[in-house]
Parts: C-alpha cells; sequence; structure tokens
C-alpha cells in the first residue's frame, strides 16, 4: 500500500509552508514518527514527522512551497525493512561500478557550468551590455544555468586583483526570515513608533539574587534570573498604564485586562517570540520556569506557533549580546516593547556622593498613535522604581514568601 503523506496544516490562517529541509533521502526506509522533514511557516519552523513505516518517495524539493493539504512525499508501506548486513553488501558493488566512468566527470561539469549557452537569453543580454562573458559567471539555475539574477549581480572587473577572496554566496531567506522582515518593515511604516529611555540602578536586584539565587535554585530548580524582576515590574506598569497594554484595530482600539508577555528569543532559525500566558497570575518561580521551557523548545525547534501568538507587549534583551543601547521595533499588532541593555558599573549619585552601581540602559519604544508622552514615560519610570526597589514594590516587603521559599 503506497500512503500520501499530505502537509498538515501548523495553525489558524497558515495556507502555505516552505520545505525548509529534508532529514532523509529518496528511497530510504523510514520508521513511523521518524522526523523526515522540516518545514517552515510565516510564524515557526517545524518538524514532519513520517505516518508510518515504509520506503519513502520524495513529491517536493528542499525550498519548494507547498499548500497545506498538498503531497509532499508518498511511503510505501508493504517495503520491508532492510537488514543492515544486507544493505551494506548490496551497496558496495554499487560504489565499485561508479568509480569506473570517474575521468569522463570533469568534462560533463565543464559543460554544463562553463559554456557561453547555459546562459538565459535575458541573461545573455545583460551579459553583453556589461561586457561580461557567461563563462566568467558561476550560475545559480538548475544544471549551473546563468538566470536573469545572476546577470544582474554580476560585477564587472574593476582595477587590479588584490588576490584575497572575494567569493561570496547567495542562499534562499527561510519563510519565518522573510516574515519576520516583512513585520518589522510594516511596524515601522505603519506605526508611529517613538522610543523613550531611561536608567535603572540594578544594585538592589543583585543583593538579592546575590543572597538567595543558591537556595532558589535548589529548591524550584532553575535560576532567579533577571527576567523574572522585568517580567514583574513590566505587568505591575502595564496595570499602572493600561493604554500601553492596548492596540489598534482599524479605528479601534482594544484594551486587554491581561498580560501576556512575548519574550524576544533568538533561534536556530531567526527570531521567535514566545508568549507567557496571564503573567500577571505567575510568581517568581513561576516566570523562571516558563522563561527556560519556552527559551528551550525555541532553540530546540520544538516551538508551536500557538506558543507564538497573542502577546500584548514585548520584553527583548539585546544586553545577552552585549548591547549597551538600542531602539526596539514594536512587534504588531502590540503597541510596546521594552528593550533590556547590558549592566555596566557606572558613577551615579547616592545621597550626595559619587559611588559606582551596575547600571542598565532601558528603552521603551511605543505606538504614539494611542500612547502619549504621559504614559509612555510614565510606565517606563515604573519599572524603573519596581527593579531599584523590587522588595517593597514587586514582593510586598515578604522576600521568602515571594521567592517561596
Amino acid at each position: 500500500m503506497v500512503l500520501e503523506m499530505k502537509v498538515p496544516s501548523p495553525g489558524e490562517s497558515i495556507t502555505e509552508v516552505e520545505i525548509a529541509e529534508w532529514l532523509v533521502q529518496d528511497g530510504d526506509y523510514v520508521e513511523k514518527d521518524q522526523a523526515i522533514a522540516e518545514v517552515d511557516s510565516d510564524k515557526a519552523t517545524l518538524e514532519l514527522p513520517a505516518e508510518a513505516s515504509g520506503t519513502i518517495t520524495l513529491k517536493a524539493e528542499e525550498g519548494d512551497a507547498v499548500a497545506v493539504g498538498q503531497v509532499v512525499c508518498l511511503i510505501d508501506t508493504s517495503a520491508e525493512k532492510p537488514a543492515g548486513g544486507e544493505a551494506s553488501a548490496k551497496e558496495e558493488p554499487k560504489e565499485a561500478t561508479k568509480e569506473t566512468p570517474k575521468p569522463e566527470a570533469p568534462k560533463v561539469e565543464e559543460k554544463t557550468t562553463y559554456a557561453s549557452g547555459t546562459a538565459s537569453p535575458a541573461a545573455k543580454k545583460i551579459l553583453a551590455e556589461k561586457g561580461i562573458e557567461a563563462k566568467d559567471i558561476q550560475g545559480t539555475g538548475r544544471d549551473g544555468r546563468i538566470t536573469k539574477e545572476d546577470a544582474t549581480n554580476a560585477v564587472p572587473a574593476m582595477g587590479t586583483p588584490s588576490g584575497g577572496s572575494r567569493g561570496s554566496s547567495r542562499k534562499k531567506m527561510s519563510m519565518l526570515r522573510r516574515k519576520v522582515a516583512e513585520r518589522l518593515v510594516s511596524a515601522k511604516n505603519e506605526t508611529a513608533m517613538l522610543t523613550t529611555f531611561n536608567e535603572v540602578d540594578m544594585s538592589a536586584v543583585f543583593a538579592l539574587r546575590k543572597e538567595y539565587k543558591e537556595t532558589f535554585k535548589a529548591k524550584h530548580g532553575v535560576s532567579l534570573g533577571f527576567m523574572s524582576f522585568f517580567t514583574k515590574a513590566v505587568v505591575r506598569a502595564l496595570q499602572e498604564y493600561p493604554e500601553v497594554n492596548s492596540m489598534i484595530d482599524g479605528k479601534e482600539m482594544i484594551a486587554y485586562d491581561f498580560c501576556d508577555i512575548s519574550i524576544a528569543v533568538s533561534g536556530p532559525k531567526g527570531l521567535m517570540v514566545p508568549v507567557i500566558r496571564n503573567a500577571e497570575n505567575l510568581s517568581f518561580r513561576g516566570v523562571e520556569a516558563e522563561v527556560k521551557r519556552l527559551a528551550i523548545r525555541a532553540r530546540d525547534g520544538q516551538i508551536t506557533v500557538d506558543e507564538m501568538t497573542g502577546g500584548t507587549f514585548t520584553i527583548s534583551n539585546g544586553g545577552v549580546f552585549g548591547s549597551m543601547l538600542s531602539t526596539p521595533i514594536i512587534n504588531p499588532p502590540q503597541s510596546g516593547i521594552l528593550g533590556m541593555h547590558n549592566i555596566v558599573e557606572r558613577p551615579i549619585v547616592k545621597d550626595g556622593q559619587i559611588v559606582a552601581a551596575p547600571v542598565m540602559y532601558v528603552a521603551l519604544s511605543y505606538d504614539h498613535r494611542i500612547i502619549d508622552g504621559r504614559e509612555s514615560v510614565g510606565f517606563l519610570v515604573a519599572v524603573k522604581e519596581a527593579i531599584e526597589n523590587p522588595v517593597e514594590l514587586l514582593m510586598d516587603g515578604n522576600i521568602k514568601k515571594a521567592l517561596e521559599l
């Protein structure tokens, strides 16, 4: 029996995915539930598991955009699993017969790659106008064919070659990366984005972590990091300034009475923003556990579309990469994003004295169409106040109860 494997729907509103990588080859024997491909949607990269055991026949190539429900491979379930020893014995003679005609191979490559006839008519015209010979261009089309794009990007030789490397490479961006690019450009073009800045003295948080982080980790199995303090500070500020927890939908403004905090995470396939649901109900332990869970799933490519949809506000921590200051871009359709940065010992004034303290610069980018200066500045000041006085403002004066120790 031959089973047709179709592209499953990764989530609501997604009608198309892209074959990012086949994890098996045409003719391989696959086991049921074995990952056979990675597919990109505009929101996440997901693994495609085999629906049955058998011999696979691929019906799509890497980079192909395929519709949800389209057949991408066939699995012959009547095929028997090959024995390891027998398979090896059969493969050896095939390799020996393939090696005999090897001297002929270079001639075939020269014909397909460098013959001037491999340029498309449009490419030939462009190359002629630039005075470039087709044999000097490495085509990216099928069998080395020179495409119109190759010819357009070709640069005539200028000056004396320096002898250094001048290579370049070209590859198609993943669907996820293209979607992120579209959303970032959309945010810049369609919102009245403005950024306000402040500085935060991290001394109080440093002191709490130094005293309680070992006990906290031993009891809860997660570290007491900065994200729990900032997440809880953001939730408090959002409740004080609900306009920042709102978004525009056409001619209407939608306000939320819950705080779903998106956490920007750098994954292997690009930027991802998993969401901490109802962060207002989570303790320090709850926030840290959820941040760890989502970060691991994003890093391992297991994050789902649902886990990255529906946030009301975003926190981005560029400080982990060493960023001193930045203007983060709003994650549409949200109206605000908090940018965290690196922590550096800086001179500040305390009680009339100049002292060194661990300081972080923070930035709030916001949509000025619905958030005014009073709300944006007030929000960021509220975050600053909570981080500088966490025991009173985030822990209700009871550290051990807040940390569940």
